[in-house]
């Protein structure tokens, strides 16, 4: 009997069949496996196949045949290819046209080729399902994204921390004419603003001190695909000029170098702060806000998707599910998950499940164990992050009091500590009380790191290094500490 589990694989070789023999081991390993001697087959058993195995004689030319006709019938289904031991060269030509690995063509054994999968195609299947479209939104957003993708234009992509901006990136790049090319990734927050320098333009031989051969930049090795740049609401005004200038003129000119070299890339950039708001402060460049949007799309967060929240659940709990048993969620612990707004987004979801499977200790999941982040409580000492609609007072009234909370329950463990022992008083007034001094004192203990992280560093980054945070958070903390009449410096760059 088929593994309800099974893979759908479809086998490919003009040479010899696989046997009725043979072909059970497969489906006893797992692969719902469908057998063809050509490429001459029905258009719904291409679309239907999760992997693809096919065998190359002497040339390329069927890989290539192969991927046209999936990418015409828009199958997302991968390619390994089967090559004999002595045309190693054809397996690395494969590899480089697309397919996902090359396979010796003896290699038969069903117990090998689970292995094969489970190390290549078994990475690649989980890092694709960090965005799920279920909800009536993200499918529209799918469908939008899709048209968007098949147009070489530059797209912006925006929405919360930990909405999927990086994930639709991707499927921009699957899904368009350079889908064959490279896909760069690069965050533009990461590392400080010469290495920015560095890495994306690249430099000559002898640029600087320890440049001893020539090294090609991000934008150079994404020639004739995509290349993504994250958070690039966090790029410095100066490197903003230098971007501009290569959306404008499609050239780099490596660092210490006097050559123009001509770029063929896609550019998609995305954020999660509001461009037009920083236009206005003069933190980031009008003109280069125009070129980065030429087509704009924007990412709702997971609140305002609730559809996607149980199959997101589904496949995290599948993925971090060590057992081999199905996880099981309760009734009353589904609902709560739909309920709770997620601030922090798909990211939060997966850590919620994660915890909630090591509590759970292969027991079905319930109530108690599903420990929240509880982010949009006074979200690092800034303004609430807050973003779901006024309409969803159910969400609104449940974090307010929820003691499945992280940083509640603490709060009321701690707090019943210390009522035991202040007999006497009012159990009210004395938790109040306690919980203003607990708040004046950590408050004064955040001023004084801040202050001397400060004193110590010689830029802001450098600063919110040290504390454990990020640029964007000290930031907030410290126009939080001048509203209240606490005297902090301006004077510190990025």
């Amino acid at each position: 009997m088929a593994n309800t589990n099974s893979i759908p694989m479809l086998w490919i070789d003009p040479v010899e069949r696989l046997d009725m023999v043979q072909r059970q081991a497969f489906l006893d390993k797992g692969f719902d496996i469908t057998v063809g001697d050509s490429l001459d087959i029905d258009d719904d058993v291409l679309t239907s196949a999760e992997i693809v195995v096919v065998r190359l004689a002497k040339c390329a030319t069927a890989l290539k045949e192969l991927q046209l006709k999936l990418n015409s019938l828009g199958s997302p289904a991968r390619v390994i290819t089967r090559v004999a031991r002595d045309l190693f060269e054809l397996g690395i030509e494969a590899v480089r046209q697309g397919a996902l690995t090359a396979v010796p063509s003896e290699q038969l054994a069903p117990s090998e080729w689970r292995h094969i999968v489970d190390t290549t195609f078994g990475e690649s299947r989980s890092d694709a399902g960090e965005y799920v479209f279920a909800d009536p939104v993200s499918r529209n957003l799918l469908a939008l994204a899709e048209r968007v993708a098949k147009v070489d234009v530059t797209v912006l992509l925006t929405g919360p921390t930990g909405a999927g901006k990086e994930v639709l990136s991707r499927i921009l790049h699957d899904a368009s004419p350079r889908y064959e090319g490279p896909f760069v990734a690069f965050n533009c927050a990461a590392m400080p603003e010469n290495l920015i320098e560095d890495m994306l333009f690249g430099h000559e031989k002898g640029s600087f001190t320890g440049a001893s051969k020539i090294q090609q930049g991000l934008f150079e090795q994404a020639q004739g695909g995509t290349i993504f740049l994250d958070e690039i609401g966090e790029m410095s005004y100066h490197m903003q000029a230098k971007l501009l200038r290569i959306l404008q003129e499609r050239t780099v000119v490596r660092l210490g170098g006097q050559e123009s070299i001509p770029l063929d890339i896609r550019i998609i950039a995305a954020t999660n702060r509001n461009l037009k708001q920083a236009i206005a402060e003069h933190r980031f460049r009008e003109d280069l806000y125009f070129r980065l949007s030429a087509f704009k799309l924007s990412l709702p967060p997971l609140s305002e998707r609730p559809m996607d929240i149980m199959p997101l659940v589904e496949q995290f709990a599948s993925q971090h599910n060590s057992s081999g048993q199905p996880i099981i969620i309760s009734a009353a612990a589904q609902q709560r998950l739909v309920e709770y707004p997620w601030p922090g987004n798909v990211r939060e979801l997966q850590n919620v499940i994660v915890r909630a499977i090591v509590l759970s200790n292969g027991r079905p999941i319930e109530l108690e164990h599903l420990l929240f982040d509880d982010l949009h409580v006074r979200d690092e000492f800034s303004e609430p992050t807050r973003q779901y609609s006024a309409h969803d007072d159910r969400s609104r009234n449940w974090t307010q009091g929820s003691p499945y909370t992280t940083n509640s329950r603490n709060a009321v463990n701690y707090g019943a500590a210390l009522n035991e022992n202040l007999a006497g008083e009012n159990r009210t007034n004395t938790t109040s009380n306690v919980r203003s001094v607990l708040n004046r004192a950590v408050q004064e203990s955040e001023c004084r790191a801040i202050t001397e992280a400060l004193e110590s560093s010689r830029s802001r980054d450098e600063a919110a290094e040290k504390l454990g945070i990020s640029p964007r958070t000290l930031r907030h903390k410290l126009q939080k500490l001048r509203e209240q009449g606490i005297s902090v410096t301006r004077a510190y760059a990025r």
